[in-house]
């Protein structure tokens, strides 16, 4: 499950150097987390860094984007394994 910033963010910048895999970024109006990089910090922490640290509450888990830990895990490896080549190469 990835998770989704709702309207009710407010733009106070906190979550986006949170997170672990670079999945939050400014949207036109709102923050906006990127589905393919959220792992809900699976493999980096126990807890969702951005909702711990949300002082709104406005990060849920996104119901159009149901995933498994174990698929959380296998794109978090992925993410790792990209990670590795691109700092390998560059």
């Amino acid at each position: 499950m990835a998770l989704l910033i709702t309207d009710e963010c407010i733009n106070c910048d906190v979550c986006e150097p949170e997170c672990p895999n670079d999945a939050i970024y400014q949207g036109e109006e709102i923050y906006v987390i990127d589905g393919s990089r959220c792992t809900e910090c699976v493999g980096h922490y126990e807890r969702q860094q951005c909702v711990d640290v949300c002082p709104v509450d406005c990060i849920i888990v996104d119901p159009d984007n149901q995933e498994t830990e174990s698929q959380l895990r296998k794109k978090f490896q992925a993410l790792m394994d990209r990670r590795a080549v691109l700092t390998s190469s560059g």
